[in-house]
């Protein structure tokens, strides 16, 4: 794979196959984060097998509480030691909380494992994406960081169709048991083929994440960029935490296998992470954002009416996707180009605060639909994306500050 048949600076940094490379860490995000999101579709059939359907409830939002715990405290080490194994000891870690994910006797047994998953998922992807941004050249980094999203996106994508799919067949417990086969395989790949190097930075730990806030509070674009980033995250959140338990009710009534095909509308994200990459390194990114805010926003006035009708559910969540999925690239090309080195430091601030947007989203859209079902949902995404806009609006100076 090669990103419009331009990458030098890769061949020219490393060894190895610059495509087939781009190619293994595209496939490794898609894979890892897809472990994350299993849980999504099948939260009504797992809250069935414990009896405790508000426990279960909050699966989605201890996976991302484990993501942000492992962006402050895991990601800061990809600067300062050697990541091929590293990452491919976390992977095996995600491996282990996978197995005891599939053979959980309790709900809260589960739910710890599902804490596991998120911090192993995130330490994996957010070693991968700064590394693949700092082998990229300047021109072609937001493309690069694209292709790269878009692998996870369809990782995630897929995961719930898989999830649904394969938990109608053989049930959601086998579904967790073979995830942990399938990264168990990837982490022999990754061991294979990533290619070998040193540490980019020879501080301490506490040096390294002393400096991790050093650049968080010198960056003001840094910060508001991961505040947009935390609003449309947590606006995806408050959807995706809920919408499997709306249309397993009235009047839809699916099941797990279509809850999950439902899921393959957001695959108009992946297209917005591609077209949001080439006016990246256009230099377009402030414009942009402020309108894919503005469809996000309205993306939820869609689904509120969506209680009722499946097309208006479909148009917010395509609407929806392409706002989160095109801000978050923007946001990603604007702040790894912050920095020339340890871009580690850069995806820590961001990707935990980005991350932290996601659990409160997905702990307010279950809270929202518990105390006002659908309708409450779709105004607390919207707050989000408002929120999110705000941000965008007040940010009135120019040049590099502006982003």
């Amino acid at each position: 794979m090669t990103v419009d048949g331009r990458l030098a600076p890769w061949a020219g940094r490393i060894r190895h196959d610059p495509g087939r490379l781009l190619w293994l860490l595209t496939v490794s995000y898609g894979v890892t984060i897809a472990n994350l999101y299993y849980c999504q579709p099948l939260l009504p059939r797992m809250a069935r097998s414990y009896g405790v359907a508000s426990a279960v409830g909050y699966l989605p939002a201890v996976g991302q509480l484990g993501y942000a715990l492992a962006l402050v405290l895991v990601v800061p080490l990809g600067d300062i030691f050697r990541r091929r194994p590293l990452i491919c000891l976390l992977l095996v870690v995600e491996v282990v909380a996978l197995v005891v994910t599939g053979t959980a006797p309790t709900a809260g047994a589960l739910l710890a494992a599902g804490t596991v998953i998120g911090l192993a998922s995130a330490s994996v992807v957010n070693m991968l994406v700064p590394y693949a941004a700092t082998l990229a050249g300047e021109y072609e980094r937001g493309r690069v960081i694209a292709t790269m999203l878009s692998g996870g996106l369809v990782g995630i994508l897929l995961s719930r169709t898989v999830a649904g799919l394969t938990a109608e067949v053989v049930g959601w417990r086998a579904l967790y048991l073979a995830a942990a086969g399938v990264t168990l395989l990837l982490a022999g790949a990754l061991a294979r083929s990533m290619p070998a190097s040193a540490a980019e930075s020879a501080i301490g730990y506490t040096a390294q994440l002393r400096a991790t806030v050093q650049l968080a509070v010198r960056e003001p674009l840094l910060r508001r960029r991961s505040l947009m980033g935390a609003c449309v995250f947590g606006a995806c959140g408050v959807f995706w935490a809920t919408v499997a338990f709306l249309l397993a009710g009235p009047p839809y009534r699916y099941g797990g296998a279509e809850i999950g095909l439902f899921a393959l509308v957001g695959a108009a994200g992946a297209v917005a992470a591609k077209a949001a990459g080439r006016a990246a390194d256009r230099g377009r990114q402030r414009v942009l954002t402020g309108v894919l805010l503005v469809v996000g926003v309205a993306s939820f006035g869609a689904m509120a009416i969506g209680a009722r009708s499946l097309a208006w559910l479909v148009v917010g969540l395509l609407a929806m996707d392409v706002a989160v999925q095109g801000t978050h690239l923007l946001n990603m090309s604007v702040v790894y180009g912050l920095v020339n080195s340890a871009r580690s430091q850069v995806a820590s601030v961001y990707m935990t605060t980005y991350t932290l947007g996601g659990v409160a989203g997905a702990a307010a859209g279950t809270a929202a639909h518990r105390l006002g079902g659908w309708t409450a949902v779709s105004a607390t995404g919207a707050v989000f994306m408002a929120v999110g806009l705000i941000v965008w609006a007040r940010d009135n100076h120019g040049g590099r500050h502006a982003g």
